[in-house]
């Protein structure tokens, strides 16, 4: 897979400077970005994947670029593996501020009657179990350091419906309702909990579609295009930062007008 470096933008310096956040699905696409982002920014960061591989070259590379990183291979679905992933950053840095719960799966399309009980249950479990598995793990560890903010993973089908992807929607919709939930729980105690819900996003996934499938979802989007990782990635790192200090409970649209029709 091929490096993505994210451009030059204007930001803080070094606005996470000593803080440490774990992202998950942190091996590529939007996951890969934010990391370097916030690396970039003086954070501390633990690359958590699936695939462990991918995690050690998103690690590798921030450390060549003289940041702060580990890699740590866990599967969401796993309630007892996000726990230890967490409790691994905490021991090797000391503390957990942020977190990015972005690990997830695309469903294969099928109408509701058609759709394999299997599938539902792996893309549910993935999408939205394992996100509550994050948060419950995530949670005590960042108010045991004082607070912080995390932001979730939903998508333009998290607040609206497509046919033929119930299960993607069903649990990306669940994403919204829950971080909505979890920050209600915890807006006192100087933890922040939002989501970001992109549109189609030119990830590796979607490069291998053919160009005609790639025109095809671009057009749905009124700008014309899909987004890049980085687009989505600095609202994320926005709504990390002190710059967002007033907001929680929020679903933030990253998607090239496509809800606004």
């Amino acid at each position: 897979m091929a490096e993505q470096e994210p451009k030059e933008v204007l930001r803080t310096a070094q606005d996470f400077k000593g803080r440490v956040v774990m992202i998950t699905g942190g091996g590529s696409g939007i996951g890969e970005i934010t990391c370097k982002i916030l690396a970039a920014g003086g954070a501390k960061v633990a690359v958590v994947d699936f695939d462990l591989t991918a995690a050690e070259r998103v690690a590798s590379q921030i450390q060549s670029q003289a940041g702060i990183s580990v890699a740590i291979q866990a599967d969401v679905t796993q309630a007892e593996a996000v726990n230890q992933a967490v409790q691994q950053v905490v021991r090797l840095w000391g503390s957990l501020h942020m977190a990015v719960n972005n690990a997830g799966i695309p469903s294969p399309r099928a109408a509701v009657a058609d759709t394999d009980l299997a599938i539902w249950s792996r893309v549910l479990d993935v999408n939205l179990t394992g996100m509550f598995y994050c948060l419950r793990s995530e949670i005590p560890a960042i108010l045991n350091s004082g607070g912080g903010a995390i932001v979730n993973l939903s998508s333009i089908l998290g607040l609206n419906g497509m046919a033929g992807r119930a299960a993607y929607v069903a649990a990306k919709h669940g994403v919204v309702g829950l971080t909505k939930s979890a920050a209600l729980d915890y807006a006192q105690t100087g933890l922040r909990i939002n989501a970001v819900a992109p549109g189609y996003v030119d990830t590796p996934l979607l490069k291998e579609r053919t160009a005609d499938e790639r025109q095809s979802i671009a057009q749905m989007h009124p700008m014309g295009k899909m987004a890049e990782p980085q687009e989505i990635a600095e609202v994320i790192t926005f709504l990390l930062s002190p710059r967002a200090s007033f907001i929680t409970g929020q679903t933030y649209l990253v998607d090239g007008g496509y809800s606004a029709r």
